[in-house]
């Protein structure tokens, strides 16, 4: 008995230090992960080891992973997309422990990393890397031909899926496999029974009749046709249809509407006067706030009555405000620049011209902005004023609407040139004119050719425009950058002399003396300080204008 009752007690006692081993530490025995030898230890330790050998593989694990997506192939950055080891997730899979304390003592086991990634960016680079794969869901709608509503059906296709790729990112990245992330059925949130129930309850109640907006200003009319314009009953990317109204649709399908009710704001200008700049004021307008019109819109439209709604009127600030202008530094006469014309101010060359100066006088460019000659002026055609006059076609003199242009093209270009400003785009005539400089003058032809700078300086530029009959000139105001720009030319080169073309007389046909053609450089040099700081060349090469006959070639 008394044997029996030590064999109990030192099997008792054995016992608990089994228990005492197999629960000791926060990760059971025989525990590892990435290769790291985890138990016995505390959450703290487990973490800090596991860290350490993540940051050991820190090169393995930051090259990029090979995946395929249906028959694309390429390569995503871990660090792109947030695809790492999480080192508390796994230390926290490594601390589960089995019921049995004989299993925690005698055996081992391997805890899976726990990976993560950011589905969305991960979602958002394999998309740029595929581009469109699968098979692309038709997504649902309602479209208008005319006032007419016509339902477009969702149909399902093949695709990406955020999660399921992520997961096969997690599941192949540690095994250094090549990973194929799966396509997948997706199909649009909206179905077609949900489409036929948009065309009847919303659509076509949405084009019956005419909604009514009252401001404090009187009403205006949003008829049938601006409504089927605006209204947008277009899928999401997951095919979801949220109704909503396309503001700036609605405002161009009633720009006519609003003109009876809206005031519009009105910019500061500046102006030469005396020798001096002068500033206009700005003034506020007033413009219907279309947001919340949309809104009230969108709930009467499927009424059969009852379809008015309330337009509230706001103040709509000016682009250029009267304080912008005043911090903008336009106080002196940085450049100008003239050039000169025959015929008097009745010949349609020089109305030309004088037309293009008019338009572009008093023109504000603020810092950083380009000025397009093309765009601030539009078309140049005889609804605008203009007139036929000789232009280069096709390496003839022959009449054409606005002929003249490039007269004050060229001038505009050496005012903003000598005031130091960058040239964005010019392009010199094919023959060179001796009223302007060689190799700094520039054609322009809407709207395939034009002439572009870039107000480059921190300062406000305003272009001031005069002429007489014989003359006209360009004047750059601002603040000056520079103490001076000059332009210092090479000799011309490579001449080449005009040939003799003969061409059938007529209305169309202009005859030339023929000019001889050169190539010849020209540097713009900037000084400040009293010192060249820098030099920008330009080059040209010029044809040799014919000399052309308005007459049958001799036999």
């Amino acid at each position: 008995m008394i044997v029996a009752a030590v064999i109990a007690a030192a099997l008792v006692s054995s016992a608990g230090g089994v228990a005492a081993y197999a629960y000791a530490g926060d990760v059971p025995p025989g525990t590892t992960a990435l290769g790291v030898e985890l138990g016995g230890k505390t959450r703290a330790e487990a973490a800090e080891a596991l860290r350490s050998e993540v940051a050991r593989r820190s090169d393995a694990l930051g090259r990029p992973v090979t995946v395929t997506v249906g028959d694309r192939t390429g390569q995503i950055t871990p660090a792109s997309v947030g695809l790492g080891v999480d080192v508390e997730a796994t230390v926290a899979a490594s601390t589960r422990r089995p019921g049995n304390p004989l299993r925690a003592i005698f055996g081992s086991r391997t805890v899976e990393p726990v990976v993560t990634v950011d589905a969305a960016r991960l979602d958002a680079e394999l998309r740029k890397m595929a581009g469109k794969v699968g098979e692309q869901m038709t997504m649902p709608a309602v479209v208008f031909e005319g006032t007419t509503p016509k339902p477009v059906y969702p149909r399902p296709g093949k695709g990406l899926e955020s999660e399921r790729s992520a997961q096969a990112l997690r599941d192949g990245w540690l095994k250094g496999q090549h990973i194929a992330i799966p396509l997948v059925d997706v199909h649009p949130t909206t179905t077609a029974e949900e489409v036929d129930r948009l065309v009847a309850e919303l659509a076509k109640p949405a084009v019956s009749a005419a909604v009514t907006v009252t401001t404090d200003r009187g009403q205006l009319t949003i008829p049938p046709a601006a409504t089927a314009k605006s209204l947008v009953l277009g899928a999401d990317k997951s095919g979801r249809i949220d109704p909503r109204i396309d503001e700036k649709a609605l405002r161009a399908a009633i720009a006519g509407e609003l003109a009876k009710i809206e005031v519009k704001p009105k910019d500061a200008t500046v102006s030469i006067e005396g020798g001096k700049p002068r500033v206009t004021p700005s003034v506020a307008g007033q413009q219907v706030d279309l947001a919340a019109v949309s809104g009230e819109l969108l709930a009467v439209l499927p009424k059969s009555d009852g379809r008015q709604v309330t337009g509230v009127l706001k103040e709509k600030q000016p682009a250029t405000t009267t304080e912008e202008v005043a911090k903008l530094g336009i106080k002196e006469r940085v450049s100008t620049f003239t050039t000169h014309f025959s015929g008097g101010l009745s010949d349609p060359r020089s109305h030309n011209i004088v037309t293009a100066a008019k338009t572009v006088d008093g023109a504000l460019v603020k810092p950083g902005k380009v000025f397009s000659l093309n765009g601030y002026t539009g078309p140049r055609g005889y609804a605008e004023g203009y007139k036929d006059a000789a232009v280069i076609l096709d390496g003839k003199l022959v009449p054409g609407v606005g002929g003249g242009i490039s007269q004050f093209t060229t001038t505009l270009f050496n005012a903003t040139y000598y005031a130091g400003l960058e040239d964005v785009q010019h392009t010199p005539h094919s023959y060179w004119f001796s009223r302007y400089p060689s190799v700094i003058e520039s054609t322009i032809f809407y709207p395939t050719l034009d002439f572009k700078f870039r107000n480059d300086t921190p300062h406000g530029v305003v272009i001031d425009t005069s002429f007489t009959a014989s003359s006209i000139t360009v004047s750059i105001w601002s603040t000056k950058v520079y103490d001076s720009v000059t332009t210092q030319w090479s000799p011309k080169r490579d001449t080449t002399t005009p040939k003799t073309v003969f061409l059938d007389p007529g209305p169309s046909c202009i005859a030339t003396d023929g000019i001889n053609g050169f190539t010849q450089d020209a540097w713009r040099i900037f000084r400040q300080g009293g010192k060249e700081i820098r030099r920008e060349k330009f080059t040209w090469r010029y044809d040799a204008e014919p000399r052309y006959r308005c007459a049958k070639q001799p036999a």
